[in-house]
């Protein structure tokens, strides 16, 4: 069998073709269950006829009540859909409430002051304006206020902390760092680090959803923990403030913290931190002041962009640091294969969809067959990225001596022996794909060259592992993976094909779905994207990152600026049913 891009991936189909149910993968008992099919249609969807298989119908109607939190008596399949719609629309607008407030930003600034960061003020005065231009050309959504700490040591008395409280002003911004702050004092090597976050967390009105804390110093804080160096505090912070103590006021305050590295002097306090909060973004900022306001401007943008998405993702400080936690867990190496164990397993593949109206039946996948291949294949034992949902591990397929490098996904919660939630991955990559094949085709007739596909998404049913489910792919080499936008409507970079590409899923659809949350790789002939996310009129289908009607019109319309691409292509914008 091939993939989409032609490439050869696995042999001994056993497959039988049809839409014919016996044909499935799954045991026959195992789908029937106790259930009868039912008509779940008339959502908005043009397919009114379609019967779902209720077997993983109610598989998913369990999910949907799982994530809710919202348990009922409700016995009736059609019952259960027609609540289950109505909560989601609940859930749905309060998601929206949220992103709405999450693009409200308190910026804080937290510098060391001392002799030797005179370049870094001048730096932190001057990149602002580029900062707020670039946010505004693409995000003028996200609206930001911008605070300043700075902090010395304690031999430099009442110059030892310095406050600016936030404000929606750059120009008063600006003025403060020019006019009222000076780069002196300082004693021995270490800083007073701690004082400085703890000022910045507690002395400091945050007010916004998101908020972000940006620390910037060439010097540790006090003690041996930290330093070897000469302290006069080796027994560390006089005032008795430690790491734990200001990170647990942090985390309480809802503060996302990130660092702006200078020397390596401060390795082990980045170190101390991670053990402390879990990851957190770190920035190089070495340089000349031409190359500072640069890198500046970059890391500063990264850090509002990335707080907003855990922040309309999250939801709240406690679901962000328990993801930064999990990112200490995940080993960016590949494994030695030769030491570990060979797997056995199933590699199911959908019937992809050739038609509008096919896309357009909420029930088309989840009836639909699927082409199933043996695969041996070798598994790293730990992740080496992790996501807000999923963990995702080096694996190598080993079937007939092949070598090929592969990409497993595994859901953070989902139970073991679990298909629907995978179906359902594969589905938004199979729509994705699908309108990708018709967008570049469009695209090609008005002279765009560049392609958009995406990955081909299989799901993997590891029989050595008590049938534990999987999401597969292949391995893309030596490339660069960018988050390009977010489903909350944050464009992080922004190339007018994929915004147009997004526009093109809503003409194309007549107003049924958007494909956006568009990440991957950007090649010299074309996009290479995975894992996106799909808003849908129908609330049941696509996952919790479908936020619907409202989230087309909201996340996606009321940011989008038209570009040649959409012009030339004359896509319409208003066709929300």
């Amino acid at each position: 069998m091939s993939n989409r891009f032609g490439i050869s991936w696995f042999k001994n189909n056993r497959s039988t073709k049809g839409n014919s149910n016996t044909n499935k993968y799954y045991n026959e008992d195992s789908l029937n269950s106790n259930y009868s099919s039912l008509t779940i249609c008339g959502s908005g969807s043009v397919q009114e006829s379609s019967v779902c298989d209720t077997k993983l119908l109610d598989e998913r109607l369990n999910r949907y009540e799982d994530e809710s939190g919202q348990m009922n008596s409700i016995t009736s399949l059609t019952d259960r859909v027609t609540y289950l719609r109505k909560n989601r629309e609940n859930v749905v607008s309060k998601a929206l409430t949220n992103i709405k407030e999450s693009m409200n930003v308190d910026l804080c600034f937290v510098l060391d002051c001392t002799s030797s960061m005179s370049c870094y003020i001048k730096a932190a005065k001057m990149h602002i304006l580029s900062v707020i231009d670039y946010v505004n050309r693409n995000n003028s959504n996200i609206k930001l206020w911008i605070g300043f700490c700075g902090y010395r040591d304690h031999g430099d008395g009442c110059g030892r902390l310095q406050i600016f409280d936030f404000t929606s002003s750059h120009k008063k911004f600006q003025n403060y760092l020019s006019n009222k702050v000076i780069a002196n004092g300082g004693n021995d090597f270490p800083e007073d680090v701690l004082g400085g976050l703890y000022a910045a967390t507690t002395r400091m009105t945050w007010s916004n959803a998101t908020r972000i804390l940006i620390h910037i110093g060439d010097a540790p804080p006090h003690g041996r923990r930290f330093t070897n160096f000469d302290d006069i505090y080796p027994n560390g912070d006089p005032n008795g403030l430690t790491a734990e103590f200001v990170f647990d006021k942090m985390r309480s305050n809802n503060i996302l913290y990130h660092f702006g590295k200078i020397t390596e002097y401060t390795d082990v306090m980045i170190e101390v931190f991670r053990s402390i909060i879990g990851e957190f973004l770190v920035f190089d900022l070495k340089g000349d002041l031409a190359t500072l306001i640069n890198k500046f401007c970059k890391a500063t943008c990264s850090a509002i962009f990335s707080s907003v998405t855990l922040t309309t993702t999250l939801r709240n400080s406690k679901s962000i640091y328990s993801l930064q936690r999990k990112k200490l867990q995940i080993n960016p190496l590949e494994p030695y294969w030769s030491i570990l164990p060979e797997k056995a397993g199933d590699l199911l593949s959908y019937v992809l969809p050739k038609t509008l109206a096919e896309i357009m039946d909420e029930c088309y996948f989840i009836n639909s067959n699927f082409t199933v291949q043996n695969i041996s294949f070798k598994l790293a034992s730990q992740p080496f990225a992790v996501g807000s949902e999923r963990y995702a591990y080096f694996a190598l397929d080993t079937k007939l001596g092949q070598t090929d490098k592969l990409v497993i996904k595994k859901y953070h919660d989902v139970k073991i022996g679990s298909i629907e939630q995978y179906l359902e991955s594969v589905e938004i990559s199979s729509v994705a794909y699908f309108l990708s094949t018709e967008f570049n085709k469009a695209a090609e007739s008005i002279g765009v060259k560049k392609k958009i596909t995406f990955i081909d998404v299989k799901i993997l049913c590891d029989k050595t592992d008590s049938n534990t489910y999987y999401s597969v792919e292949k391995y893309i080499n030596n490339a660069e993976f960018k988050r390009f936008n977010v489903n909350s409507g944050i464009i992080i970079e922004f190339h007018s094909i994929l915004e147009a590409f997004a526009h093109f899923t809503y003409h194309y659809t007549k107003g049924y779905l958007v494909v956006y949350d568009l990440q991957g790789v950007d090649l010299d002939n074309m996009f290479l994207l995975t894992d996106p996310s799909i808003h849908c009129i129908d609330l049941l289908r696509f996952g919790i990152t479908n936020l619907g009607t409202k989230g087309i019109q909201k996340c996606f319309l009321a940011n989008h600026k038209c570009n040649d691409i959409c012009k030339k292509l004359k896509l319409i914008r208003n066709r929300v049913r």
